[in-house]
Formats: C-alpha cells, sequence, structure tokens
C-alpha cells in the first residue's frame, strides 16, 4: 500500500515542535482509503516544516503538494483526543486562512495534550478521499475530523451521512447533520471596518512605510479567490464600510476564481492600482500574496484577511494597513476543547462575530501606529455601533 513519506525543514513557528509528513500523490489516494491510521500513516514522527512561516511558497512550501500528517504526539502517554485535520485548498504556507486553523490544533495539541494529523489536499475532488480516510481509520480512531473551508460542505454533507458514528465539524459553512458542527464567521463585520478605513484613507493625502494614497483619487479595491456567498460576505461589508466613509469612493471588484494563484492576485491588483486605487483589500487565500506584491510594485497599501499579515506576510508589511483577522484558531480549538470535554456541540451552528472576538480588524504591525488618530478613532466607534446593533451591515451584495 502507498506510504507517506516525511520531509523535514527548518521553518519558523509559533510552537517549538510541529510535524507533518507528505501525503502519497493525488493517484495513490485512493489506494489509501481503506488502511488502518488515516491520512499519513506510516509517519516516522520526525519533525518537519508546517508551511506557517508566511512563506509565498516560492519555495515550494504553498501547501499545494496534497501533503498530510501531524500527530503532534511523543509516543508517551495516549493523547487526550485524536484529530484529523483536511485543510482548504492552497494548503499550508498561505499566512492565512488554512495557517489560522493549524494554530488551533496546535494550542490544543499544547494545552490540551491531543495528537492530530493534517491533509492538504490540492483540489476540491479530494476532500470526501480525506474525510473518509479519517473516518475509517482503526489505528488510530479519530474523536473528530475538522474540515477547513466552506468548498468542503459538498463533501461533508455525504461523508457525514455515511459515518453517522464520526464527528465532524466545518468552518464557513452549515452543514446539515447530527454529527456536525458548523462554525460561520460574521466576515461582513470586520470587512466594514477595513472598508471605512480604506474609504477614509483614500479621501485623504497619507503616506507611510512602501505606500501613500492620494485624496483627488477616491478609488479602492476588492480582489476575491473563488466567487460564492461566503467570500461575496467580505464584499459586501467592505462596500458597505466604504460607502459609510466617503459616499464618493468606488470600490473595483475582481475575482481571481482560486485561493492559491499569487500572478492572479497580483494582475488583478496591478490593474486596480493603474486604475487609481489607493488600497485594495483581498479575501483570496493565498492569491492575496499577488496583492502585496503589487501593493509593493505601485506604492500604494493592501489589506490583508483571516490572520495579521502584516505579521505572516512580514517582507510586505510596509504596505499592510491591517487584516481583517478572522479567528478560525478559535473555531478549532473551541470544537477540539468541546470534543476532549465530552462536550461536543454536535448539529449545532455556531456563528462568531466583532461581540465574540470572532471577527478584528488589526492594525498593520509597522503602519498602524503612523494611521490618523482620527481614522483610528472613527473604526473604534464604528466597531462600538456594529455590536450595540445601531449599524446593520448588508451580508450579502
Amino acid at each position: 500500500m502507498p506510504r507517506t513519506l516525511p520531509v523535514v525543514g527548518d521553518m519558523a513557528s509559533d510552537f517549538d515542535r510541529r510535524r507533518f509528513i507528505k501525503a502519497a500523490s493525488a493517484a495513490g489516494l485512493i489506494g489509501l482509503a481503506g488502511c488502518s491510521g488515516g491520512p499519513g500513516d506510516g509517519s516516522d514522527g520526525s519533525d518537519g516544516s508546517d508551511g506557517s512561516d508566511g512563506s509565498d511558497g516560492s519555495d515550494g512550501s504553498d501547501g499545494s503538494d496534497g501533503s498530510d500528517g501531524s500527530d503532534g504526539s511523543d509516543g508517551g502517554s495516549s493523547p487526550a483526543a485524536n484529530i484529523g485535520m483536511v485543510y482548504a485548498t492552497g494548503g499550508l504556507g498561505d499566512g492565512s486562512f488554512n495557517d489560522q486553523a493549524q494554530q488551533g490544533a496546535l494550542q490544543a495539541e499544547e494545552e490540551l495534550g491531543i495528537s492530530f494529523r493534517e491533509s492538504q489536499p490540492d483540489e476540491v475532488a479530494q476532500f470526501s478521499t480525506f474525510q473518509q480516510q479519517f473516518a475509517e481509520s482503526s489505528d488510530p480512531n479519530y474523536d473528530l475530523v475538522c474540515c477547513i473551508g466552506f468548498l468542503q460542505a459538498d463533501s461533508l454533507s455525504e461523508t457525514a451521512s455515511s459515518y453517522p458514528d464520526q464527528d465532524f465539524m466545518i468552518v464557513d459553512s452549515v452543514v446539515q447533520s447530527d454529527n456536525v458542527a458548523s462554525y460561520v464567521f460574521q466576515e461582513h463585520e470586520g470587512s466594514y471596518l477595513g472598508g471605512l478605513m480604506a474609504s477614509l484613507l483614500s479621501t485623504r493625502d497619507f503616506s507611510a512605510g512602501g505606500g501613500s494614497t492620494a485624496g483627488d483619487t477616491t478609488n479602492v479595491g476588492f480582489v476575491g479567490g473563488v466567487e460564492s456567498g461566503l467570500i461575496q460576505k467580505f464584499q459586501a461589508g467592505f462596500e458597505a464600510g466604504v460607502a459609510a466613509g466617503d459616499g464618493d469612493v468606488d470600490v473595483s471588484v475582481n475575482y481571481v476564481g482560486d485561493f492559491n494563484d499569487p500572478a492572479g492576485g497580483r494582475e488583478a491588483a496591478n490593474a486596480m492600482y493603474n486604475s487609481g486605487a489607493d488600497i485594495v483589500y483581498h479575501a483570496a487565500g493565498n492569491t492575496g500574496t499577488g496583492v502585496f506584491q503589487a501593493a509593493q510594485e505601485q506604492n500604494k497599501f493592501a489589506i490583508g484577511v483571516d490572520r495579521d499579515q502584516s505579521v505572516t506576510r512580514p517582507d510586505y508589511a510596509d504596505v499592510i494597513l491591517a487584516s481583517m483577522v478572522k479567528r478560525v484558531d478559535t473555531a478549532v480549538f473551541n470544537a477540539i476543547d468541546a470534543t476532549v470535554d465530552g462536550e461536543f456541540p454536535a448539529g449545532e451552528n455556531i456563528a462568531l462575530g466583532l461581540e465574540s472576538n470572532g471577527v478584528e480588524l488589526v492594525f498593520g504591525d509597522q503602519l498602524g501606529s503612523e494611521l490618523p488618530q482620527d481614522v483610528r478613532d472613527q473604526v473604534a466607534t464604528a466597531r462600538d455601533e456594529i455590536i450595540a446593533g445601531n449599524i446593520d451591515v448588508p451580508s450579502q451584495v
């Protein structure tokens, strides 16, 4: 039967110990489906790179190789729980969505003593295979399988019904099943704050780090990955925030069609900057790396997503004004914690927004302190008003 091979590296991490093992090729995936151990079976436990150092994938660490593994165990006492992680396409190393999800598993490993293994599908068609591998595994039996990303919903609907005794959680979509807990976010709320900030800055002359705005060009941009109801929530909130800041500011929109296409993101953002945009916000996974590249080339600004990308993408910190942080790590950790405690919320839908700190606008590590105080104050006020229910942020375009 096909076996996985260890990958060794020295990438920076937020924890001292992270492991993952490289999966068999796509041709061998089906052969693994009936094997005990689930994805990553055959690990020798060697330390390996986790792809979470914010690399742009130019060194082959973009997570698109279908790699899987990481049991996080030391070979001692039994773990508090065995967890399977099925990431979104784009893989680890995106400095964004998948890396944020991994942080939740790593936190659970550190604080709760769980063991986890990871799988990184190359394409949507592989989601079902990896979900089923974890569900069918007998060595170990997985207490919870975490499915990261809305594109897994269709596969999980079928997988969950086929394995009624297996608990699953999904991030960014709702799957109606008695053995699935669905975690969704109020992305439009955090995106509203990003749009408000962008609008207020675009209507004035402002310069900081490697970027600048010109008050005589009132145009900002939004670059999405795959066009869907979820990503349109980011767009809808951003556009509403822009309009609240100044109704004369236009928003250019482009969906690249992929979450792992930095070249496409760069091309889309460059077109916007060339048309007069000062600031571009992306909700596009690793595709957003190209947005940051374009911002530097054009001496303009960008807004990151999911994690504080001024930290996870430090090479671009001089143009990242802020990031709309989405606490996918919180969702993953909470689901694992509930599993360990025997209180997994199977069949429930859990929504996380500004009030629960599920989303937040985080100012850039390098540029945040240089933002005008009145802009920061207006963003803070808007946040309070949204939580109080005085601002109703649209979730649809």
